[in-house]
């Protein structure tokens, strides 16, 4: 029997969304009587999954089904209305651009703040510091304060922290979008490198090419529930019939 190391049971997540609201204090006391119209909305619907030690799997879906926020489920920035998700493992995740990293702090005092947060201690940081600063390529910009990086180099710094932590599960959302060709292409050997090694990786991508190339599975997610989900090729070859 597999090891399951992400297992998601009957998790719904909604979110109250307000209209009209009052900014400001001139529009608090003239429309003070009148109610905010709010409205809830379901992202995730009961969903069910299971995913084994050793599979790269992509969430993939249009925009709003509800990819983004499952991710987010399982690393526990947020929490489900309903149901429950286990994680099994040391987990990390590179979510929103720059998350964890702050802008005052330099490229190489982000490395170290953004690493304990990972659980790494003073040493391990240290003994590791030089791989994460080789791979990003940001040597000449390190001791800078990442507030003057643009986008791709903090994509560079926050992908080349999260891979040498020494995690056993990755997860991933679309930035890896960000940056220059060449660094993609690099993040993608990594993660093929890390895949061998028996990593688990579940991430959010648009580009099927890259899910074909990676993946050992595809899940659908339309309109807040799973379509499908199994054999790579086929979900994806349904998925762009659907959508062309």
């Amino acid at each position: 029997m597999k090891d399951e190391v992400i297992k998601v049971e009957h998790v719904s997540k909604s979110f109250t969304v307000y209209f009209d609201k009052a900014n400001t204090i001139k529009e608090k006391l003239l429309f003070f009587k009148k109610r905010n119209k709010k409205e809830k909305r379901i992202v995730l619907n009961d969903i069910n999954l299971t995913i084994n030690k050793g599979e790269v799997v992509a969430l993939i879906g249009t925009n709003g089904s509800g990819k983004s926020t499952l991710l987010k489920l399982m690393t526990r920035i947020i929490y489900p209305n309903s149901g429950k998700i286990t994680v099994n493992g040391k987990l990390t995740s590179l979510l929103e651009l720059g998350a964890g990293f702050h802008p005052d702090f330099s490229g190489r005092e982000n490395i170290y703040f953004n690493a304990s947060i990972f659980g790494l201690t003073k040493k391990e940081i240290e003994s590791r510091v030089e791989d994460i600063i080789e791979f990003s390529e940001l040597r000449d910009f390190i001791d800078n304060p990442v507030r003057t990086y643009s986008s791709g180099m903090y994509m560079r710094l926050a992908f080349s922290v999260a891979i040498n932590v020494d995690a056993e599960i990755l997860l991933i959302d679309e930035i890896l979008s960000v940056g220059d060709q060449h660094f993609q292409e690099k993040c993608f050997d990594k993660m093929r490198q890390l895949k061998k090694e028996g990593k688990t990786m579940v991430f959010v991508t648009h580009s099927m090419q890259s899910v074909k190339d990676l993946c050992t599975r595809a899940v659908w997610l339309y309109d807040g529930k799973i379509k499908m989900d199994g054999d790579t090729n086929e979900v994806v070859d349904k998925y762009i019939e659907a959508t062309a």
